[in-house]
């Protein structure tokens, strides 16, 4: 079988590593610093989105002025507080590696898109294998994080493919959003938040439901007879 898909491009958190507990251990200790207390709206409102997103969001709900100095206060709390636990363990989501491997034994590239910063990116690919992805993109290398279609389109660049022949693969709406302004098909696999089917959007309850061959004869609306 001849691959309609050349790339496939993966999200990293929520998706192929299991760092939401550890982001919701971090988030809760700022939450308390903070005066407040940590909830699923909050973490709704916020996942999937790049640390300059996600932290005046924060902020705000807790009722804190998001200054300058504040945003700075939190930003350094959460990304020191998140390298200290993903140097300790970060789970990996099943089926992520065997995923990864069948897309690769196919000949097709892959990429690992992640809006998390270049630090925590790296800490990861110590547990995935770097070796696993032609292309890594992290949230602090690119100007217009996700929902922006620039990680993706960064992304089918650097792998030189168009993004109509590379599947997006993420967890949470703003990462979906991402890929499908990018011009890629896009399979999700909801993870916090709920994520309803469009066309050229693909719902699974996890990474094991993808076959292999399903995965690489996705077409985007556009180019379907």
């Amino acid at each position: 079988m001849t691959a309609v898909v050349r790339a496939v491009l993966f999200d990293m958190d929520g998706l192929l590593v299991d760092s939401e507990p550890l982001w919701t251990v971090a988030e809760t200790e700022l939450a308390v610093r903070l005066g407040g207390t940590w909830t699923d709206e909050v973490k709704a409102a916020v996942v999937g989105k790049r640390l300059d997103a996600s932290i005046p969001i924060i902020l705000e709900w807790y009722g804190v002025p998001p200054t300058p100095a504040s945003i700075e206060d939190a930003w350094t709390f959460l990304l020191d507080r998140m390298v200290e636990l993903f140097d300790t363990e970060l789970p990996l989501h099943g089926g992520a590696l065997e995923l990864i491997d069948a897309v690769r034994g196919r000949g097709v590239a892959t990429a690992l898109v992640s809006s998390s910063y270049r630090v925590l990116v790296d800490a990861a690919l110590h547990r995935l294998g770097a070796r696993r992805f032609n292309v890594t993109i992290a949230g602090d290398e690119v100007t217009d994080g996700k929902p922006a279609p620039e990680p993706y389109l960064t992304a089918c660049e650097r792998l030189g493919v168009e993004p109509a022949r590379a599947v997006v693969i993420e967890d949470a709406l703003s990462g979906v959003l991402s890929g499908e302004a990018a011009g890629c098909p896009v399979v999700a696999v909801p993870f916090v938040a709920p994520i309803e089917p469009a066309p050229g959007r693909w719902v699974v309850d996890a990474l094991t439901d993808i076959d292999i061959d399903w995965l690489l004869g996705l077409e985007p609306p556009a180019v379907r007879n």
